[in-house]
């Protein structure tokens, strides 16, 4: 398992907008994780989420109900446009390479052949991609697997949460901007953006069961055990580690220490891996001398 498939197992899925807010509800009952960041007059709650889901997992209850419904604004990390058009523009705009090389090119003739047949065995035309850098088509390879699998975006964390927030009136916020979040792969240099492609070519037979893997120790509320499976090649590829995770992590640390000068309860959402393991957003804390406590049930 790489640093870019498991990433983008949680992350990509962010970059499908399918409508729809309703969570199914079963009898698989889930207790992710939830901490509190408080001081005399402020409680920021952190709860990581899982941007897809299948239609049998309530998670949505208990703690995390409780916190949230206790919660004057939720805060994402991005704020998904409306039409999803207007996402894939942006993204379009962004992935096009500027120097006229076809993707296909890019690779070695052993990469291409598995790349445009992992393409086709995904319902992608790998002709449709020749003028995008190649971090765009790795994007795609890392979702269409899920969704044929089960997993839907209408029900992941972030669609639910900003969905009863609408409905409750309360104020929803990002940290960051979708050209920020697109422009972190993006602005990866070209061989890294290579590597990510070949690694998520590489990586497909096992997705369904990695990610199921994934999912199973975020509903179980054991982050320790999520975090290993994320990130256990982050300390291989620490230039992307920090790109991709460790300076957001860092800087969603100071908007907390910042956000804690103003009065109010606020629940923040963020991907699960960003509140597990080495540098996460509580580790960054602790370094600003910054107290996180685990809720309890």
């Amino acid at each position: 398992m790489t640093i870019f498939s498991t990433l983008l197992r949680v992350a990509a899925a962010a970059m499908l907008l399918v409508g729809g807010n309703a969570q199914a509800r079963s009898d698989t009952v889930a207790t992710p994780a939830l901490w509190r960041v408080s001081d005399a007059d402020t409680t920021i709650y952190l709860f990581g989420t899982v941007h897809v889901m299948k239609p049998d997992v309530v998670w949505f209850d208990g703690k995390v109900r409780r916190a949230f419904d206790a919660s004057d604004e939720l805060v994402l990390e991005i704020i998904e446009p409306d039409d999803p058009r207007a996402l894939g523009t942006t993204m379009a705009g962004m992935a096009l390479a500027k120097d006229g090389v076809k993707l296909s090119d890019r690779l070695s003739p052993p990469a291409r052949t598995a790349y445009q047949a992992a393409m086709e065995a995904n319902g992608l035309p790998w002709q449709s991609f020749e003028l995008f850098n190649p971090w765009m088509p790795g994007m795609a390879l890392s979702v269409a697997p899920l969704a044929r699998a089960g997993f839907r975006t209408d029900l992941g964390a972030e669609k639910i949460l900003r969905a009863a927030a609408t409905d409750a009136g309360k104020s929803v916020d990002a940290l960051e901007t979708i050209e920020q979040q697109i422009g972190f792969f993006a602005g990866l240099p070209m061989d890294q953006q290579i590597s990510f492609l070949n690694a998520t070519v590489d990586g497909l037979p096992d997705l369904d069961k990695s990610f199921d893997s994934l999912l199973r120790h975020w509903k179980a509320g054991e982050p320790e055990q999520l975090a290993r499976e994320m990130n256990e090649s982050l300390e291989a590829t620490p230039e992307l580690a920090r790109v991709l995770l460790t300076n957001r992590n860092a800087t969603w640390a100071q908007w907390i220490k910042t956000r804690l000068d103003r009065p109010g309860t606020v629940f923040v959402a963020v991907g699960a891996g960003h509140l597990a393991g080495k540098g996460s957003v509580q580790e960054q804390l602790g370094a600003l001398d910054i107290k996180v406590s685990r809720v309890k049930d």
